[in-house]
């Protein structure tokens, strides 16, 4: 099937004057141009600009784009993990930042109406959930033997110093 810009456009929620961008870039070029030197777009035009339009959503520049689209899957993969870590950390400070401005307002209260959980609130949780501090032990156990990564964020997001961290971290895989 062959799409006019406007067509391929639509299809995509996307202006004109970004898939003109898109070409200009060399990251959508059409195939070929019609007798009266119209851009002509192609099914396969179509999904490439599907690709763009997932990795847009992202967050991964148009230039990071360019390179995925037109490489390998080992490079995809390299920079969909690069960002991947980027947007982890870009977490972990909003938190810390969400957490200070609760600490200025001085208004505790807040803290349920954001999305930050703090170690006392979740100690409270689990033992409301009938886990003592051996239950709670065993849960750190399997979250640092299944996901160590994400164990470090969460307690990270509890707002736990460094040294606590890698405590909980070490006796959850030492079981000591």
């Amino acid at each position: 099937m062959n799409y006019s810009i406007s067509q391929l456009a639509n299809k995509f929620g996307l202006s004109r004057s970004t898939l003109l961008y898109y070409d200009s870039l060399g990251l959508l070029c059409p195939e070929r141009r019609s007798g009266s030197n119209y851009r002509v777009y192609t099914s396969k035009d179509a999904e490439r600009l599907q690709q763009i339009c997932v990795l847009r959503g992202t967050g991964i520049s148009l230039e990071e784009i360019k390179r995925i689209v037109g490489a390998k899957s080992s490079r995809t993969v390299e920079i969909l993990q690069k960002r991947l870590e980027v947007i982890n950390n870009e977490i972990n400070v909003l938190r810390k930042q969400q957490k200070q401005i609760v600490e200025i307002l001085g208004a505790r209260e807040l803290l349920k109406k954001t999305r930050v959980m703090n170690k006392e609130t979740w100690v409270e949780l689990m033992e409301a959930a009938g886990l003592d501090e051996a239950g709670m032990h065993i849960w750190h156990r399997e979250f640092e033997a299944t996901s160590p990564e994400a164990h470090q964020d969460f307690l990270e997001s509890l707002g736990l110093n460094a040294q606590e961290i890698k405590d909980i971290r070490t006796w959850s895989r030492n079981g000591t």
